[in-house]
């Protein structure tokens, strides 16, 4: 087992004090957006020894990325490509000659990018396009010519290939700033009249806020909008949109930096790309329903091949230490308290709240003694239990969708 030393990302959507509190360090009053835990090129952990070394030395490449994100404004509108997607692109940029780590590079390496979001605080996200019904009576609530051209639109051609059409003509047409602040306004009376559908109206007027001329802010009413409680956690496939609003969580993904955007960011939009990536429907399947693994840990499965996350609350119920669940690689980050992680030869790592390590395959059976919560993110098992997928819309009750 070794301790980690991992790099930072300080993006302009960050949290100035999330991050900092949560690693007990004194915030500097920049933004740091996210920590990176693994063998990425771009940014691979440091094993912390007598003689530090990159992870990447000891582990070999890790199919797994495990970070900790912390957001006090909204995220890019955003997409990630599919495993044929990501291997073109890569190829044919770097045949264009434009360096991996270049602002203007999409495909940074030739993977695929599902990933998972395990909320710390309060986490609010929009995933995946509304029904079109919804979408037609997002729309047709707000009185202005944009607005209803755009429900006119719709309504002609319904479903997932008309919502894609109609994203497509806002990100190609020239969508004039006033026509934008004129469903901003009518939406701010909306919400201050007290009418909202889904929060449809209230999210316009949050991202309004940071992104006044953004046409993303347009988008933002096609899209469901999830709220995450602490502890809850959902799953965002290849090929589904998506803008993190804010909010602190753990992502686990496929060990890839690959996004497409096209609004609310200052990055290198890639309006077309994003579209040629939007290859799933009306997707409403994203809370992640844990399954139990022994007395204390929940196991968050959302049946890919390269990651699960387990999440364990320790305690003095299990006096002889909580067994994590088995894997081969493993980061485990110290969530909440203190803890010792202890490996099957008796070795001893203290971890408190921030503190993250690497476990190989020699380790063998994890326990956790102490008490507080680890996070472990792992390549699961083939053949072992997932949690279902769950329509995010249901009311009285959870759906599972297939």
């Amino acid at each position: 087992m070794f301790l980690l030393d991992n790099a930072s990302r300080r993006y302009d959507w960050g949290s100035s004090s999330d991050i900092p509190r949560f690693l007990g360090q004194e915030p500097d009053g920049g933004p740091m957006a996210e920590i990176w835990m693994g063998t990425h090129p771009l940014a691979p952990s440091t094993v912390v020894a007598h003689e530090p070394a990159s992870l990447v030395e000891v582990a070999g490449e890790l199919p797994f990325l495990l970070k900790i994100l912390a957001a006090d404004r909204p995220l890019s509108l955003q997409v990630h490509p599919n495993e044929a997607m990501a291997r073109a692109g890569f190829a044919a940029e770097d045949a264009a000659g434009v360096p991996v780590d270049a602002p203007e590079r999409t495909y940074r390496d030739p993977h695929h990018k599902p990933e998972m979001a395990y909320a710390l605080t309060t986490f609010d996200t929009l995933v995946g396009f509304r029904p079109t019904a919804e979408i037609l009576r997002v729309l047709h609530g707000i009185a202005t010519p944009l607005a209803q051209s755009l429900a006119e639109e719709l309504y002609a051609a319904p479903g997932f290939k008309g919502i894609v059409r109609l994203v497509e003509r806002l990100l190609t047409d020239d969508v004039a700033a006033e026509e934008i602040a004129a469903v901003v306004d009518a939406c701010r009376e909306l919400v201050d009249a007290g009418f909202d559908v889904k929060r449809a109206y209230a999210t316009v007027v949050e991202i309004a806020e940071f992104y006044p001329d953004d046409v993303g802010v347009i988008i933002s009413l096609t899209l469901n909008r999830l709220t995450l409680q602490p502890g809850e956690a959902a799953f965002l496939g290849t090929g589904i949109i998506h803008a993190h609003l804010r909010g602190m969580c753990l992502e686990v993904m496929a060990s890839s930096d690959n996004v497409l955007r096209a609004g609310l960011t200052s990055k290198p939009l890639n309006p077309e790309g994003l579209v040629k990536c939007l290859d799933k429907g009306m997707s409403r399947l994203a809370r992640v329903t844990p399954e139990p693994f022994g007395f204390s840990t929940d196991v968050f499965n959302p049946d890919v091949e390269e990651f699960a996350l387990a999440v364990s609350q320790c305690s003095k119920a299990e006096p002889g230490g909580t067994l994590l669940p088995p894997a081969g690689q493993r980061i485990v980050v110290c969530t909440g308290g203190e803890v010792e992680l202890i490996n099957a030869a008796g070795d001893h790592l203290k971890l408190g709240r921030g503190d993250s390590a690497y476990a190989g395959p020699e380790d063998g059976a994890l326990h956790v003694v102490g008490t507080g919560e680890v996070a472990q993110a792992y390549t699961p098992i083939p053949g072992s239990a997932s949690g279902e997928l769950v329509d995010i819309l249901v009311t009285g009750g959870v759906r599972p969708l297939t």
